[in-house]
């Protein structure tokens, strides 16, 4: 499929999707926002791809914003059907993704930049990356699940004064606030996201995808984490991933997974 604003490349089952709108920074727009929803989706499909790698063109940004220029006359309800329409089209849709998603912030990740980054898995960053939640510089919030993510990630107090004060930190103090895992070069970026989705995909991809959706559990109103992690668990017994691996065990080989 031929795309706009992004570029998507696959090589040994990892998926690269990259935000290429390097003269806007790789804001995000509607049409961005729905092509990441369509690529996603069509990876996600894509029984090659085990792992999926997010960045953005370019040595500045990540994705430095939303397109404010796309909303400055938004009316009340046009502002509210922007966020909820964004969050479940790609948002929402990214975390709850059955493949394991990383983003590899390559600069600048800040309003919905660092928005879409907290909706993959987990993070890694170049050693020039900052991270920030400007939205109230606007007279706005952030709108696609800034002020539910980031806590969850920093906890309520450093994601209270991040807000608050709209001041971006640089990637040492992202890691030291576990904000993200891993902080690196620039020019080793890509390739040291690439070995951690290479040891991702030693693993089972069925038991990855129930982990997923075992560890996401604990964070949603009125679901019970325990229960879908016990549920979660028992299912794995009926796949032949679970043979697989635990025959590979007793036999003392490696296991060769099939995900099914």
């Amino acid at each position: 499929m031929n795309y706009s604003n992004i570029l998507v490349a696959s090589d040994n089952n990892i998926a690269t999707i990259t935000v290429n709108r390097p003269t806007k920074l790789n804001a995000l727009n509607s049409e961005t926002i729905q092509e990441l929803h369509e690529a996603f989706k069509s990876l996600e499909n894509n029984d090659d791809i085990r792992v999926i790698i997010l960045t953005g063109s370019g040595e500045k940004a990540f994705v430095a914003g939303a397109d404010i220029a796309e909303f400055a006359n938004f009316s009340i309800a046009e502002g509210e059907q922007l966020a909820k329409q964004g969050q479940e089209l790609l948002f929402d849709f990214i975390e709850n993704l059955k493949k394991p998603v990383i983003a590899a912030i390559n600069g600048f990740a800040l309003g919905g930049g660092l928005e879409l980054a907290m909706s993959c898995h987990f993070r890694i960053a170049s050693d020039n990356a900052k991270m920030g939640l400007p939205e109230v510089t606007l007279g706005l919030i952030p709108g696609y699940g800034g002020t539910q993510r980031l806590p969850q990630l920093v906890g309520k107090g450093r994601a209270m004064e991040m807000i608050m004060t709209a001041e971006m930190i640089d990637a040492a103090a992202a890691k030291n606030y576990g904000l993200v895992n891993h902080v690196v070069t620039l020019a080793e970026l890509l390739e040291f996201t690439k070995s951690i989705a290479t040891k991702i995909m030693r693993n089972s991809p069925l038991a990855i995808s129930k982990a997923i959706k075992a560890i996401n559990a604990n964070y949603k109103d009125g679901v019970n984490g325990f229960e879908t992690e016990v549920r979660n668990f028992g299912k794995c017994f009926g796949t032949e991933d679970f043979k697989e691996g635990t025959t590979a065990f007793l036999e003392k080989r490696k296991s060769e997974f099939t995900g099914k």
